[in-house]
């Protein structure tokens, strides 16, 4: 199954519309944040199931949790935006929280700098920033591809300037 992943994306329609149309077949989304609501732009435009969280920037926006747990192909998933674990930019807060909570991966954002990176046993994702990013791959977004019994894998996606 592939996963569309896509956070930080602060409103803008326009890196919206641009993810949506450079990703390749996915059967749903994964959005980290920063507008969580921007998910309903992502559901409406593609007509997949999309589940977001809460970033820092979503206070006040009840109509996502800051964090979620969804399991796919056996794949227990922890989505949430990052900043309450990202103490100094440092991702091994992550990965020691996906062991107590029994995540296989986690996708997070808040940094706008993309990653794909296993720690230990764990799958760290961050599908950086289509909107503002903040390294030097410019505007990304992510695709997280799993499978029942194989090892999960994730590619960081560069769009193309404008």
């Amino acid at each position: 199954m592939k996963i569309g992943l896509t956070g930080d994306t602060h409103g803008s329609m326009q890196a919206m519309r641009r993810v949506i149309a450079a990703a390749p077949p996915v059967e749903q989304w994964l959005h980290t944040g920063d507008y969580g609501r921007d998910a309903l732009y992502l559901k409406a435009q593609t007509g997949l199931p999309v589940t977001a969280v809460a970033g820092n920037c979503d206070v006040g926006d009840n109509s996502v949790n800051p964090d979620e747990f969804v399991t796919i192909e056996g794949f227990n998933i922890w989505l949430l935006h990052g900043h309450r674990y990202l103490h100094g930019g440092d991702p091994q807060e992550l990965v020691w929280w996906a062991h107590k909570l029994e995540a296989d991966i986690v996708v997070f954002g808040h940094t706008h700098v993309p990653l794909v990176k296993w720690y230990g046993d764990v799958l760290l994702i961050n599908p950086g920033s289509p909107a503002k990013p903040r390294s030097a791959e410019g505007a990304t977004f992510g695709v997280l591809n799993v499978k029942a019994g194989q090892k999960p894998t994730a590619e960081i996606i560069k769009l193309a300037a404008l």
